[in-house]
C-alpha cells in the first residue's frame, strides 16, 4: 500500500505580494524551495493563517535570497501581501518508507529567512 505523506513544509512565511494577471502558481525564494525539496512546477497547498483559505497550485522560483513569496493568478483573491501561510508539499511512499520518514520543515522569520534550528 502506497500513502499519500508530508514531504515538507515552509512554516508562517510571509506573502511578500500577490499577481491577480498572471496566469496561477505561487513564487517562491530559490533557497526556501531548495531547503523544503520542492521542485519548479511541482504541485503544492497553500494554507493561509490569516483566514483558513487552503487551495492547491504549483510552485515556481523566485529570485535566490528575496524572500520572495508571490501568489500569482486566480488564488491572489485568497492571499494578501502580510497573510501567514503554510506552503506543503507531499510525496507518495510505500508503507515502509512513511513509517520512518521526518519531513522537512522550514521555519522562517519576518523576512522569509530560514531560521536557524
Amino acid at each position: 500500500m502506497q500513502r499519500f505523506m508530508m514531504k515538507s513544509k515552509i512554516h508562517r512565511a510571509i506573502v511578500t505580494e500577490s499577481n491577480l494577471n498572471y496566469q496561477g502558481s505561487i513564487t517562491i525564494d530559490k533557497n526556501l524551495m531548495e531547503l523544503a525539496d520542492i521542485l519548479p512546477n511541482e504541485k503544492v497547498q497553500v494554507l493561509n493563517i490569516n483566514n483558513g483559505a487552503r487551495f492547491d497550485t504549483y510552485a515556481i522560483e523566485g529570485e535566490r535570497g528575496s524572500g520572495t513569496i508571490c501568489i500569482n493568478g486566480a488564488a491572489a483573491r485568497l492571499c494578501h501581501t502580510g497573510d501567514l501561510i503554510i506552503i506543503i508539499s507531499y510525496a507518495m511512499m510505500e508503507e515502509d518508507e512513511a513509517k520512518n520518514y521526518t519531513p522537512k520543515v522550514i521555519f522562517v522569520d519576518e523576512n522569509n529567512r530560514p531560521l536557524k534550528k
